[in-house]
């Protein structure tokens, strides 16, 4: 009754005042989750439209825009509407007489948001309408609390209820009030831009035993299962009483631990943890926490918690010990050095108790293990060997901790033995291996033909690779490397490989590869018994005619082809 009332009055108004696209609907109206909500509506439209084939409406969720497709809440024409919102609406309204007021039962905190009206008289007469009610959907009532509850003052706490539902109207209740002093309750009704709220306030005097206890306010509807729930903690003030800290204590070093401190006082105190004269943490509260989170040896002492509101203060200390494992040792960084340095390597670290320094090179101990904080590795004119990762180890009771660097040791190529020339069926193949640091280059020189041969040079097949500080050439000779008279190689081949720190060239050693050489072997027995059959045939024809002796000839010609191919 009291809704079309209100709406009967605020349609003459808006009819006086304009006669264009207007609607009037609560800019904010709540409710209880479950429950329902009437949203009041009225609209108008310009004198001159005329509804074509009757009035007809929408109410949009979200948007006003019918072109960004929001959810249909209502709508008149057909019972489409978005899935959240089928069985749950209803228009209370006559829209004949302007009255677009909507109906949502069972409503949830998912329906909490804007709602529009959109106008439809028929052709291009439909308005969508800019103005908005905001619906909140609550599940808890809410309770006003004073910013600052002082012992021995008349204190006021006051409970509200939304009665926007008139199918069902609230009751509200006051919970653990059984040991208040002297309670006193009272109830209010509170109409506002068409929407009504039920109050209850509680009123008592605290006491400093009430600081910390629990007040509830609880929202109900008489015949349904429907009940809400709001508790608050009463922080009544008053003069400082106490002040507790942790007990001292010891803790590892890189772990975390908190210091509570607790000052009961009236009003709240200014709180602050100190550390000597610096003061570490402070804050305006009943309770303050400091984290030490990676303690560190620095972090041991006297920690004191002060409470001052202006009336008094009082402190509480406590001592803190920390045990730390070795902290991660100093040491030398990477370096790059030459063949024959010599070198100091440094260690240094800080432990409790002292912890014991190990030296390792790529897992594997040098040197001697110190009982110190300090240790020095001395490397008499390092060799490549000498390159690699170098450990310090620190250790003690209470753990252990370590740093590595590298030592990068250069160094000019050697030649290593796998280098040689090889005979094989298509020619000979020349392969140099050297290492070094860096990585030596590679290159091939014929002296017969005065021809350097490298990666450049495309007229040999070379090749080469790199595998860490070791490099390898390759070449491929078409000459088959037979030995002349006096010994030598026919083919003369000299690797040479050089780097930043120097260059050699060595006169490749000429190998013969087994196969072939067994080619040779039983090829050379087989020409030595032909030619004996060749022998053994010209004395038994030595009196034929010529044309035996041509034959003869034919078949010599013959063998040394086959030898040659051999």
């Amino acid at each position: 009754m009291w809704c079309s009332e209100l709406l009967l009055t605020l349609l003459f108004i808006i009819k006086d005042a304009s006669c264009q696209w207007n609607v009037w609907v609560p800019r904010d109206i709540s409710a209880m989750t479950n429950s329902c909500v009437v949203i009041p509506c009225t609209f108008m439209y310009p004198s001159g439209v005329r509804p074509y084939r009757g009035i007809h409406g929408i109410w949009y969720f979200g948007q006003p825009y019918p072109q960004l497709f929001p959810p249909v809440v209502f709508k008149t024409r057909t019972d489409v509407v978005h899935e959240s919102y089928k069985g749950r609406t209803k228009l209370l309204g006559d829209l004949h007489q302007r009255n677009c007021t909507l109906l949502i039962n069972n409503i949830g905190t998912e329906h909490s948001g804007r709602y529009y009206f959109r106008a439809d008289l028929g052709g291009a007469n439909m308005y969508t309408y800019p103005d908005f009610a905001e619906l909140k959907v609550l599940d808890q009532p809410s309770i006003d609390v004073p910013e600052e509850i002082v012992s021995d003052e008349n204190l006021e706490l006051t409970c509200y209820a939304p009665d926007n539902c008139p199918e069902m109207t609230p009751e509200i209740q006051w919970m653990y009030t059984d040991y208040l002093p002297d309670p006193e309750f009272s109830t209010d009704y509170l109409e506002e831009s068409n929407t009504a709220v039920l109050s209850s306030t509680l009123t008592f005097v605290p006491r400093p035993m009430h600081n910390g206890q629990l007040l509830g306010c609880r929202v109900y509807y008489p015949n349904t299962t429907l009940v809400y729930e709001r508790l608050v903690s009463l922080d009544v003030k008053y003069a400082p009483r106490s002040v507790w800290v942790n007990v001292s204590s010891e803790v590892m070093e890189g772990s975390s631990v908190v210091l509570h401190c607790e000052v009961e006082s009236n009003p709240v105190s200014r709180i602050s943890w100190m550390f000597g004269d610096q003061e570490l943490l402070w804050d305006t509260a009943s309770n303050i926490s400091l984290p030490l989170d990676d303690l560190t040896p620095i972090q041991e002492g006297i920690y004191t918690c002060v409470g001052d509101n202006g009336y008094g203060m009082m402190n509480t200390s406590l001592y803190l010990a920390v045990k730390y494992p070795p902290r991660e040792p100093v040491v030398n960084d990477s370096m790059i050095v030459t063949e024959g340095t010599t070198l100091a390597l440094h260690c240094s670290t800080q432990g409790s108790p002292a912890p014991t320094l190990t030296w390792l090179k790529d897992g594997e101990l040098v040197g001697t293990i110190t009982a110190d904080e300090l240790s020095v590795l001395e490397i008499a004119k390092i060799t490549p060997q000498g390159d690699g990762q170098y450990r310090c180890l620190a250790e003690n009771e209470h753990g252990r901790a370590s740093s590595s660097f590298n030592i990068t040791v250069e160094y000019a190529p050697v030649l290593l033995e796998e280098s040689k020339c090889t005979v094989v069926r298509e020619g000979v193949q020349c392969v140099c291996i050297a290492t070094g640091n860096p990585e030596p280059t590679i290159e091939f020189y014929l002296p017969d033909l005065n021809i350097t041969i490298n990666e450049t040079d495309g007229r040999y097949n070379f090749y080469t690779h790199t595998d860490g500080h070791t490099s390898t050439g390759m070449i491929k000779l078409r000459e088959k490397g037979e030995r002349v008279d006096n010994g030598g190689p026919a083919v003369n081949v000299h690797c040479g490989f050089y780097n930043s720190y120097g260059r050699e060239s060595v006169l490749l050693e000429l190998q013969q590869e087994k196969k072939y050489m067994m080619a040779v072997i039983v090829g050379t027995i087989g020409g030595v018994a032909v030619i004996a059959f060749i022998i053994a045939a010209v004395r038994y024809v030595g009196h034929n005619n010529k044309k035996e002796k041509t034959g003869i000839i034919n078949l010599w010609a013959l063998w040394q082809d086959w030898r040659n191919k051999s």
